[in-house]
């Protein structure tokens, strides 16, 4: 049971592959053919864990509640789907978001939702410096409008040089990750080589400080909720 439990799970989660936008696009009647068996295997497993747990015990568990809503929003967004489809109504199958909600909430999958707490009870100490760096981005994006914004330079496209303040916001998060460099600091280079310097600071401060920091803090609070949980707490 527990191995076919894993295989439908991990059928259902790789149908994001064959259904549109697809990587190795299949007819929709096949897709949702094995959508509907994969829901109907896991409603099977749910009415077995019914069946030999205690009403009112099956009933206080949340992770059995979150299956059963997850069956419905995926029924639902198919039938919805499937009669747009046959009028030529274009859509999007929303209910794909919810396909991990089967790998964390059925019981054999325990240490995953040991791992997935563990990463809940992180993310409010990390905040603080999430919302650090993200005050540094704003306030880097910023000056870059108004060291650039007004001087008409030009991409190698030809499109405008940091004129929009969400572009900027963006191309400087893409710079974080050096995806983007040097081409996002070139045209400013081309006008003046001082300008060189606004991007070194930017690297420096973001990519090299606040994403360090920025791991260290998720790993310690990671570690420290793991050693929790593991030392003796009941995580089902």
């Amino acid at each position: 049971m527990r191995t076919a439990t894993y295989f439908f799970i991990f059928l259902n989660l790789s149908l994001a592959m064959f259904e549109e936008p697809a990587v190795y696009p299949l007819p929709f009647l096949v897709t949702s053919l094995v959508e509907v068996l994969c829901l109907l295997v896991f409603f099977g497993r749910l009415t077995h864990f019914a069946k030999v747990t205690l009403r009112n015990v099956f009933w206080k568990d949340t992770k059995n509640i979150c299956i059963m809503v997850a069956i419905l929003l995926s029924l639902t967004d198919l039938a919805i789907y499937g009669v747009l489809r046959i009028y030529n109504v274009r859509s999007i199958r929303w209910s794909r978001i919810v396909r991990p909600i089967f790998l964390i909430n059925f019981a054999e999958s325990h240490q995953i939702r040991r791992a997935f707490r563990s990463i809940r009870n992180t993310l409010p100490e990390i905040t603080y410096v999430f919302l650090l760096f993200m005050f540094s981005l704003l306030m880097f994006s910023l000056m870059a409008l108004k060291l650039f914004g007004e001087r008409n330079l030009q991409t190698a496209e030809g499109l405008p040089y940091f004129k929009n303040y969400l572009e900027i916001v963006f191309d400087l998060y893409v710079l974080v990750t050096t995806a983007n460099s040097p081409d996002v600091m070139m045209p400013a280079f081309d006008f003046s080589s001082w300008y060189a310097l606004f991007f070194i600071a930017f690297v420096i401060v973001n990519t090299y400080i606040f994403m360090s920091l920025f791991l260290a803090v998720v790993y310690n609070n990671y570690k420290k909720h793991l050693k929790v949980m593991f030392g003796g707490l009941n995580c089902d």
